[in-house]
């Protein structure tokens, strides 16, 4: 599976868990995330995901800030992107299995690493149900 990550100050530890789980897992990553405690814009790192999978270039995209507010909000702009702000691994599987977000937007302020890993490999391994999800889900995008 490919998959594009980005992140803020807030996310660079979060982010190297993440990836090396991911390449364990044997995934391919794009990173478009800082590795520098230095204040960034997170627009700036989620537009990049958000960009990937609008495009199609990745399955699913990954995206870290304080809050995940921020980069929630700016990956939802992609007409064709479906961010899921998650903070446990229950709400990152629905997400997946009745929204079928194509984007988890992770917390760093509010969640731990070992969580933050965890609710990665739950969206990766939730398939979407379908089904009378899939019409609403139909209904989220703008026409």
């Amino acid at each position: 599976m490919k998959l594009s990550i980005g992140n803020d100050h807030a996310g660079p530890d979060y982010k190297s868990a993440i990836v090396a789980m991911l390449q364990q897992r044997g995934h391919e990553v794009t990173n478009h995330g800082t590795d520098s405690l230095d204040s960034v814009d997170y627009p700036d790192f989620a537009h990049k995901v958000g960009n990937d999978v609008q495009n199609k270039t990745v399955d699913l995209g990954i995206v870290i800030c304080g809050s995940a507010q921020g980069v929630s909000m700016t990956v939802n702009k992609y007409q064709n992107v479906r961010g899921a702000v998650c903070w446990s691994k229950e709400i990152a599987g629905l997400a997946r299995e009745h929204n079928n977000a194509n984007v988890i937007c992770i917390p760093a302020r509010f969640t731990s690493i070992p969580q933050a890993v965890a609710m990665v490999e739950t969206f990766l391994d939730t398939d979407f149900a379908g089904g009378r999800h899939e019409r609403r889900v139909d209904k989220i995008a703008c026409s």
